[in-house]
Parts: C-alpha cells; sequence; structure tokens
C-alpha cells in the first residue's frame, strides 16, 4: 500500500486522475437512463472514500501540488478530448460550452471573493451585462464579433466600477445586499426596457473569425460534425488565457496586496497597503473575465432574455466557487462540472436544483468553510505553505 501510495504521487497520479475525470465524464455525458446514473454517482461516492480510508487522496493532492504544469496540461487535454468525442452531439458540446462559460465567469468571481474578499452576489448580472453588451453592438450596431467580445467585458468592468461605490462604503452584510439590490434591480431594467427587448429578448448573431461561420456546421465528405465544435474550442481557448491570467494575478505581488487585503485590511493599512485601490482592482479584473465570458456565451446561445440571468444564476456560480474550494482555481473548474453536468442529466433533481444549490451553500458554509478542495495558505509571494 505504501509503494502504491509513493507511486501516486508522482506524475502518474495526475495522469491517473485526469482518466478518472475523463472516464468520468463520457459516461455522464453519453448516459440517459436515471438509474445507471445514480448507481454510478454511489459508486463514485464509495470509491472516493474507500481512497480516503487508503490515503490515496492525499497522494494525489501530492502529485498535484508537486506536478501543476503536467496536471494543467492533463485538464487541457481532457477536455480537448471530450469535445472530440461527442463532436457529432449538439446537445453534449453545448453542455461542455457552459461549462466553460460558466468556469471563465467563476474565475472572475474568485478574483473577488477568493483573493480581495469582496463579496458579490451579483455575478450573473455582469454574465448578463456582458452578453447584452455583445449582442446589441453585433446586432444593432454591425460591431464585428471579436471586438464585441472584448466590449462585453470592458462594460461590465465599468458598470463594476458604478457599483463599487455603495459597495466601498460598506462591508460585510451591508456589502452583500447592495450586489443583490444590483442584481434584482437589473433583472427589472431589462425587463421592463424595450430597447433591450423587455421579457422576450434580442437575438444574437453567431460568431463569425477570419471568414469562419460558427453558425454552420462543419462538414468532411459525408461526416458532419457539430457546429458547437467551434465555439467548444473558441471556450477552450478563452479558459485557458483566463486560468492562465488569474494563476499570474494570483502569484505576482498583486495577488499577494490581495491576499493581504482579505486577511486582515486594519493590517494591511497599516503597513501601507491601499485597501480601495485593490479592491477596485479584484472587483473589475473580475467583472471584466464574467462579462467576456458572457459575450461568448450570448454568441453560442444566439438568442438571450433576463431569465438567463437571475440572482439564482449568481447563486449557482457561487455555489461552484464554494464547492471548489474559495480562491482555489483548480478547484473551480472541477465543480464546475459537477455542479452543471449533475442536474442536468440526473432529471430528477432539475426541478429542486436551486434549492440544492441554497443548501449546498448552507452545508459548506458550516461544516467545510473553505471547500472541497482548499487553498494552501501563501508564506511569500512566490511559493506556498
Amino acid at each position: 500500500m505504501r509503494r502504491m501510495a509513493v507511486f501516486f504521487s508522482g506524475p502518474a497520479g495526475c495522469v491517473f486522475l485526469a482518466l478518472i475525470i475523463l472516464g468520468w465524464s463520457n459516461f455522464f455525458l453519453r448516459a440517459e437512463e436515471q438509474f445507471p446514473i445514480l448507481v454510478y454517482m454511489l459508486l463514485v461516492v464509495f470509491l472516493g472514500f474507500v481512497a480516503n480510508l487508503l490515503h490515496l487522496d492525499d497522494s494525489f493532492r501530492a502529485s498535484v501540488a508537486g506536478h501543476e504544469r503536467l496536471w494543467d496540461l492533463c485538464l487541457i487535454i481532457v477536455m480537448a478530448a471530450l469535445i472530440w468525442l461527442f463532436r457529432e452531439d449538439h446537445y453534449n458540446l453545448f453542455l461542455l460550452g457552459s461549462i466553460m462559460a460558466y468556469s471563465i465567469a467563476v474565475l472572475g468571481l474568485n478574483v473577488q471573493l477568493g483573493y480581495a474578499g469582496v463579496i458579490n452576489f451579483s455575478c450573473a448580472s455582469f454574465f448578463g451585462i456582458g452578453s447584452y453588451t455583445a449582442a446589441l453592438l453585433m446586432t444593432r450596431a454591425g460591431i464585428p464579433p471579436l471586438p464585441g467580445l472584448v466590449a462585453g467585458g470592458v462594460v461590465a468592468a465599468l458598470i463594476g466600477c458604478v457599483l463599487l461605490l455603495p459597495v466601498l462604503r460598506t462591508s460585510g452584510h451591508y456589502a452583500a445586499l447592495v450586489t443583490m439590490a444590483f442584481a434584482l434591480l437589473l433583472r427589472v431594467f431589462l425587463d421592463v426596457s424595450e430597447w433591450f427587448g423587455g421579457p422576450q429578448g434580442i437575438t444574437v448573431q453567431p460568431m463569425s473569425l477570419f471568414g469562419l461561420d460558427f453558425s454552420r456546421n462543419i462538414v468532411f465528405g459525408e461526416t458532419e460534425l457539430s457546429f458547437y465544435l467551434k465555439y467548444d474550442a473558441a471556450f477552450l481557448l478563452l479558459l485557458c488565457l483566463a486560468f492562465s491570467l488569474v494563476r499570474r494575478v494570483e502569484r505576482s505581488w498583486i495577488g499577494l496586496a490581495l491576499d493581504a487585503v482579505r486577511s486582515d485590511e486594519t493590517a494591511s493599512a497599516c503597513f501601507g497597503v491601499n485597501i480601495m485601490r485593490w479592491k477596485i482592482t479584484a472587483f473589475t479584473l473580475g467583472n471584466f473575465l464574467s462579462g467576456t465570458a458572457g459575450a461568448m456565451y450570448a454568441m453560442m446561445l444566439a438568442y438571450i432574455s433576463p431569465a438567463n440571468f437571475t440572482f439564482a444564476d449568481s447563486l449557482l456560480f457561487l455555489s461552484i466557487l464554494l464547492l471548489g474550494g474559495i480562491g482555489n482555481i483548480r478547484g473551480v473548474l472541477l465543480a464546475t462540472v459537477f455542479v452543471v453536468l449533475i442536474p442536468e442529466k440526473f432529471q430528477v433533481i432539475q426541478e429542486y436544483r436551486y434549492l440544492i444549490y441554497s443548501a449546498l451553500v448552507l452545508l459548506m458554509i458550516v461544516f467545510r468553510p473553505m471547500g472541497l478542495l482548499p487553498r494552501r495558505p501563501r508564506v511569500y509571494s512566490g511559493g506556498r505553505a
């Protein structure tokens, strides 16, 4: 058993864990019957319990911590493999695109809450602002998709700066109430505004890049691949860029300042850290990522309405962050897969998903506030404990 633990604590642990994730995701995406899905879920829980008893989970954590680049490469290969395995399946490719879109948005929320400690219960609102910005610019102003994608993130960041005025003047529960009020006000504004399509929403032009129309299927002779394959490839590239950006921010002196602000504002201010500057930085960067993800998501969805960006969706983003581990960017990616896939494929709980998300948030806060994969404490700007 000790030899096995040593074996899985090396590079082989990353590869083996990636294969498990690939196999689990492939089965879940292909499964249609509810009973096999339930049995498989119980089997996964049982195997996780056995791995914990045998301390293999510690070996996998050591493997990921000691071979971070290999683990990141394995995750990219797993996602690319899933995209290729379902290259002709519209529905499952759309699910994979949604998972990547939500992951990018939650990475932005992670910068705000996980690094700087800025509470934001309106992440889905900034996701929607990016969607509406790209949709209006492309549909009514004739702006190309790529500038529209960037504009979605920029507009979300700018509107977030306006919201920061009351957020910075409050703290704790009051700051949370400000962001909740903003989410509700935005929903009402979109519902009553005819220029934004009202409750019926608006159509969005499909993405077109370098003459390639993303709304057409890919045809090779007699083989026809889903057009969502192109969107998923674009989302995978965008996710890699967002992940790299967030990780570099975390390990830089900017991340060190954000950690100081989150840990103790009073002590940080005494040592000359500008609290307001770093909160603005975190909130702006997080909203930019959420808005960019929303812009791409709108192009893939081809139609958006206020019902796509409710306060309940903000709870979904928050539950992903809490489940994966606040501040742990890799935990965010894995938690998104579970939170999106399980209710979607296990239809018995589909109607109660928001109730489950709320209960999940409460349980995580009470019993495991740092999440399933807690972020390791920082000891200096370039390392970990």
